[in-house]
Parts: C-alpha cells; structure tokens; sequence
C-alpha cells in the first residue's frame, strides 16, 4: 500500500494530541513520571505511531489491524487523561482541551477505519 502518513488526516489529529500530551505531562508530579505520565505519552504516541505503521503495510485487512490498534491506544488516552483530572494533575481547561483533541482524532480514525474497511470489503481477493 504504501501511503505517506504525514497526509492522512486521523495521524495529524493523533501527532497533534501526542505533542498536547507532553505539552501538559511536563506538569505533572515528578514521582509520576514511570508512571501516569510515562502511561498517558506512550498510549498518545501509539496512536499515531499505529497509523504510520499501518499505513505501510502491503494489505488493507491488516492496515485496519493496525488502525484498530491506534482506536485501543485512543481509549487508554481517555482513560489516563480521566485519571489525571481526577488526580487534579490537569486543570479543568487542559483537561477540556485534550479530551476535545482526543474526541476529534477518535472521529477522523473512525473516518478512516470506515473508509478502509469498506474497501476491504470492496477488494475480497486482497483480503
């Protein structure tokens, strides 16, 4: 398959919350960094990380794979980014910011998964 990552719009989205990600963790609590702040980056970073990864592959059935990896990844974010507020690590603003950042790459990466998935079911011979 071979597409150029930097061009899909679901790995801007998810490159864009990696970087919000470590942007508001470098204020969390030092005894959290081998812990929710280590967690919460590596969840981020996978989501994009699994688009690029997939974007690579030579079949669409496991680019979905991979894409279905990257909306996993997504769910862990909500969750550490739940906790973190929870904890009082993010303010109620950053907290907003990130979880509406989260929610705008969830819909694209659906976008994306709805896309392939049908040309999947398009193209039965590359399956």
């Amino acid at each position: 398959m071979g597409r150029d990552f930097r061009k899909i719009t679901a790995w801007q989205k998810a490159d864009d919350l990696a970087v919000k990600i470590y942007e508001v963790t470098k204020n969390f609590p030092k005894d959290e960094i081998y812990a929710l702040t280590s967690q919460l980056r590596r969840a981020a970073v996978s989501v994009a990380a699994n688009i690029a990864e997939g974007s690579s592959t030579s079949y669409k059935k496991e680019y979905l794979r991979f894409l279905h990896y990257a909306k996993s990844s997504l769910g862990e974010v909500d969750y550490y980014l739940h906790l973190a507020r929870r904890l009082d690590y993010l303010s109620t603003g950053s907290y907003e910011e990130c979880f509406l950042m989260k929610e705008e790459a969830a819909r694209t990466l659906q976008g994306l998964i709805d896309a392939v998935t049908s040309e999947v079911r398009g193209r039965k011979s590359e399956v």
